[in-house]
């Protein structure tokens, strides 16, 4: 018999597709992908049209989504996804049984549906400790419950290529065997930098928003020419409007700084501890999440783009956002960055052929 030679993915609270994106470029097929948010699965949708884009609750309550997982059973080689886990209860014998938390027991009972031969969960590295390390054995338990062999491990992004610190848990599992180890670091002593990643995008003029853009500079290294390929032009490249009184502020702090910088008497205009910082050029970027507000671009006197955030978690070029402003900043900051997927892809895909 012919071995297998296209793999196939299920991206479960799939958001933008980060996760499948990296899975597809490292050759696997995206089948679906699977969210209750409808600007992001438009933004799926465009950029994964052969795949199919269902916005709807993972609760297996839809008849539409048990159709669709019954048909899908044996077809998949792969589920990858994030199931949100903040609902479990820290307290009690019974956590697990914490109403909230139905959408990760979905997300169980949808990997025994289809029983793929791989499941990989990616989440914060704090699950591994939430309720006294409870959070991260009942999803090894439920996991091992069904046949599956589970290995975990945090990883941080910008030891893989990806110009960001991002440290995130996987739990990779096969089926009836041994899972992969998650591969190696492959980033050279230099980590990418922020301006690395982004020092090839224009500036911008206040309050811009005027798109698509023309490349203007030339890319300067290979992840920049890496993040073009495919793509003529700057998409989700906008400036945000700040007030003058924002704009002179962020004036004060230098590159790499933050609220510090500033003169005290300035020190109390923003109660986070993150505020007023502003990228580091000759590092790699702070982690990205799914706000804005009070992280600062390196140079310009603004908060990064969508597409600066875009290119920080290693999105290329033609990967375009759709929905508004909110919601696509949203959909940058909570994915996996698709290079460290491929990796992982990579490896697993080697191991399934």
């Amino acid at each position: 018999m012919a071995r297998k030679t296209t793999l196939t993915v299920l991206d479960l609270f799939s958001g933008a597709g980060g996760f499948a994106l990296g899975f597809q470029s490292a050759g696997f097929k995206t089948i679906a992908g699977v969210d209750n948010d409808v600007q992001s699965m438009e933004t799926f949708s465009k950029n994964f049209p052969e795949a199919l884009s269902i916005c709807e609750d993972l609760s297996l309550t839809s008849p539409k989504l048990k159709k669709i997982f019954r048909d899908l059973r044996n077809k998949i080689d792969v589920i990858v996804g994030g199931p949100p886990c903040q609902g479990f209860s820290i307290a009690g014998k019974r956590f697990i049984d914490d109403p909230r938390n139905s959408l990760y027991r979905h997300y169980i009972e949808i990997v025994k549906v289809i029983i793929p031969k791989y499941v990989v969960i990616e989440n914060v590295p704090t699950i591994r400790t939430m309720g006294g390390g409870k959070v991260a054995t009942a999803i090894i338990q439920d996991l091992e419950n069904l046949s599956y062999q589970v290995k975990t491990v945090t990883v941080n992004a910008s030891d893989y290529g990806v110009p960001q610190n991002r440290k995130r848990t996987f739990f990779i599992a096969k089926l009836n065997a041994e899972p992969i180890n998650f591969p190696d670091p492959v980033t050279p002593k230099e980590k990418l930098t922020t301006q690395d990643a982004i020092g090839d995008l224009p500036i911008l003029k206040d309050n811009f928003d005027e798109l698509p853009l023309n490349y203007t500079i030339k890319a300067k290294n290979e992840y920049q020419n890496k993040m073009r390929k495919g793509s003529r032009k700057i998409y989700n490249h906008w400036s945000v409007a700040h007030t003058e009184q924002t704009k002179a502020i962020i004036s004060l702090v230098p590159d790499g700084g933050n609220y510090k910088d500033l003169p005290k008497r300035l020190h109390n205009t923003r109660r986070v501890n993150i505020a007023w910082t502003r990228m580091n050029s000759k590092l790699p970027s702070f982690t990205i999440d799914a706000g804005h507000n009070h992280h600062f671009h390196y140079k310009a006197n603004r908060v990064p783009t969508v597409r600066e955030c875009a290119r920080i978690q290693s999105f290329p070029d033609k990967f375009i956002f759709l929905g508004n402003k909110t919601s696509q900043y949203r959909q940058v900051g909570n994915a996996v960055p698709p290079i460290l997927a491929e990796i992982l892809a990579k490896r697993i895909l080697r191991d399934l052929l």
